[in-house]
């Protein structure tokens, strides 16, 4: 019965371990931290069941890998961790900081930037999906002293106040400008429907809007 038992709880496939082969590893685990008094690494229980007759086990807990991404036409390396975003890596890794950390959850738009011509937000995007495709961020907007089109109708409407939001913003905006030139100044407010302005600015971008669009906004 007991063999049955371990059979059934090593799965179909008869690869993985079974109830006893992991409590086996799990004790030795136990007993490494009581002796050292430093809890085992998962990666370390994972031997241990390995050698208490587990078979291959699938490592856990993977440590840094080495990225390589193209950041606003530079070509970046960096050791991250697998589960390290798009917008720590370029903020804290590779010192991009246009695209900013505000609500961290994918609602505000502050960390938007443009991957392979698509907007999405850093913060829900893992730095390794990001590998192989371009990335364009806020200081793509800035050639020298000369600002393009859109961060310089901010500046000419007074656009931004605390300014956190705004890399988001420019980003968003371009993007809709560059798919359809002749986008009208309805069609960038729905592009921009993913950012928020917490400092309300918005009816001084409504006449970036509509100046970039070359259309005279009615008051």
């Amino acid at each position: 019965m007991s063999d049955t038992k371990e059979s059934c709880a090593s799965g179909a496939s008869g690869s993985g371990l079974s109830r006893r082969q992991f409590l086996r590893g799990s004790g030795a685990a136990a007993a490494a931290t009581a002796l050292t008094g430093a809890p085992v690494a998962p990666a370390t229980a994972a031997a241990a069941a390995a050698a208490a007759g587990g078979g291959n086990v699938p490592s856990l807990g993977p440590g840094p890998v080495k990225i390589s991404l193209n950041v606003n036409g530079r070509a970046m390396n960096a050791s991250v961790e697998p589960r390290v975003t798009l917008l720590d890596a370029l903020r804290n890794y590779l010192d991009v900081t246009g695209c900013k950390r505000v609500c961290d959850r994918g609602s505000c738009g502050a960390c938007t930037v443009m991957l392979d011509g698509k907007v999405v937000y850093a913060c829900s995007t893992f730095a390794v999906e990001a590998q192989g495709k371009p990335i364009r961020t806020a200081e793509s907007l800035v050639q020298g002293d000369k600002l393009d089109a859109v961060p310089a109708a901010f500046v000419q409407h007074d656009a931004q106040q605390c300014g956190f939001c705004t890399p988001g913003f420019v980003v968003s905006m371009k993007a809709v400008l560059e798919q359809n030139p002749k986008a009208t100044p309805a069609e960038v407010e729905h592009g921009l429907q993913g950012n928020i302005c917490r400092c309300g600015t918005y009816e001084q971008m409504r006449d970036a809007i509509y100046a970039l669009c070359n259309q005279k906004r009615s008051q």
